[in-house]
């Protein structure tokens, strides 16, 4: 079945908002540099609702079984990568108005390396976001 205009027109008119907040995040960075941030955001913010979905499906099973919500060999099993407490979304969300929402998201990342040796270096350079560059401080948090 064929979708409504009114919903192309819709999806269209949300690409254009999307791609102007991207457009002012960044404001006068380069588009190439930008990137990584972008990409490892999403990357981050992937990875975290496949482990958060896991988890709590651990902690409904460990009512009736032995399943451990905080044993990353659970996660492993299952080629899920494992997020330590302090790299999880939901702790990030609770830092996201302060200045140092950049440090957090550079620490949650390497912290998502040291646990998961098999990205290691792979997701965003060290120090991506904290870097004294055009990225302005307000517009991350």
């Amino acid at each position: 079945m064929a979708q409504p205009e009114s919903t192309f027109r819709k999806i269209d008119d949300l690409k254009i908002r999307l791609w102007a907040a991207a457009d002012r995040m960044r404001g006068h960075m380069d588009p190439a540099e930008y990137k990584h941030i972008a990409l490892g955001l999403i990357f981050l913010k992937y990875i975290s609702e496949v482990f958060q979905e896991k988890y709590d499906t651990l902690v409904a099973e460990s009512k009736t079984s032995y399943a451990e919500p905080e044993d990353s060999d659970e996660y492993l099993a299952e080629n899920i990568f494992w997020v330590p407490k302090e790299a999880r979304w939901q702790h990030l969300q609770e830092q996201s108005k302060s200045t140092t929402i950049g440090q957090a998201i550079d620490n949650a990342m390497l912290e998502i390396e040291r646990f998961n040796v098999c990205m290691t270096r792979v997701a965003v350079p060290p120090e991506c976001l904290c870097k004294p560059r055009n990225l302005s401080k307000i517009m991350l948090a």
